[in-house]
């Protein structure tokens, strides 16, 4: 019954965190600001309000996660940091559709980093998945060549690539990251800082974004960051793609952003691979876990 209950928390847990997740491209564009501004104002509050999240954690118990675990954790703050760089940037550069449809190649990445540094070999389902999802990658940046939405794609593609380096890293590690990407935050903050004394303040409505950092990134961060103590990482891997679906629909309805034809078959052929071989590795490990439970009675 407890280990039911688990389950149950972690999928609530996860269905707020990618949820809330959905919410972050719209409030950032409806700011309206400068990219440094912006990345200013976004990691600089999500830095204070996860400062001062530990710090009540860290008074109420003395088993709060330190913020930084070590070599690996600095490591890991720093890919986290890039990804707000580049996740930024490319918000700028290409469209809301094309950037989170390729920020989903991070589960390629993922395997692809496993298997050559943790020797995690593959199964052929998840090759197959794989050369599926490249090739749904390809068309969404190749209808960009010519349309100056390429160096945005590429962008995209360099935060999916850092944030599956971090998620390597800390299964490598086996340590609590949940605060690290937080405050992976001050690389990009310090970066923002030097680029706005040069060139002042650009936004129309702050309010937007602070919200988004003091709030939305919190939740959505330390959700995402929870939920595979209790769900297993398809299931985790469901719920990000929430962002991925939605982000794209808050976008039409907001500003009236219709992703072009292509950007939608890639996305569709990145969406459903995912699912599949999510579905997929959920069966297999209900499978195996049957199986052990027949061959090792209790």
């Amino acid at each position: 019954m407890s280990s039911h209950n688990d389950h149950q928390k972690g999928l609530l847990i996860t269905a707020i965190g990618g949820l809330t997740l959905t919410v972050d491209i719209p409030l950032i564009r409806l700011a309206d600001g400068g990219a440094w501004t912006i990345l200013l104002l976004r990691t600089g509050t999500t830095l204070v309000a996860a400062l001062i999240i530990w710090a009540v954690w860290r008074s109420l118990s003395r088993n709060a996660p330190q913020l930084i675990p070590g070599w690996s954790g600095l490591v890991v703050a720093i890919c986290y940091g890039l990804t707000s760089v580049t996740f930024v940037t490319s918000i700028y550069y290409t469209t809301t559709a094309n950037l989170v449809f390729i920020l989903a190649f991070n589960t390629v990445f993922a395997a692809l980093l496993s298997w050559v540094f943790l020797k995690e070999r593959p199964r052929p389902v998840t090759v197959v998945a794989m050369l599926v999802m490249i090739l749904g990658v390809a068309i969404i940046v190749g209808d960009s060549i010519g349309t100056g939405h390429l160096f945005g794609d590429l962008m995209a593609l360099c935060s999916a690539f850092f944030i599956a380096l971090a998620i390597t890293i800390s299964r490598a590690s086996g340590k609590d990251m949940g605060f690290t990407s937080l405050i992976g935050v001050i690389l990009p903050l310090a970066v923002a800082v030097f680029m706005v004394s040069g060139e002042g303040l650009q936004v129309n409505a702050p309010w937007w974004i602070i919200f988004n950092g003091a709030v939305i990134m919190p939740i959505s961060f330390f959700c995402l960051a929870n939920g595979p103590k209790y769900v297993s990482g398809p299931e985790v891997a469901m719920f990000y793609l929430l962002e991925t679906v939605l982000a794209p629909v808050w976008m039409w309805m907001i500003f009236a952003e219709a992703p072009s034809r292509n950007s939608l078959i890639g996305g569709a052929i990145l969406i459903v691979t995912l699912v599949a071989h999510s579905l997929w590795q959920l069966h297999e490990g209900r499978r195996r876990r049957t199986t052990l439970a027949v061959s090792h009675p209790a």
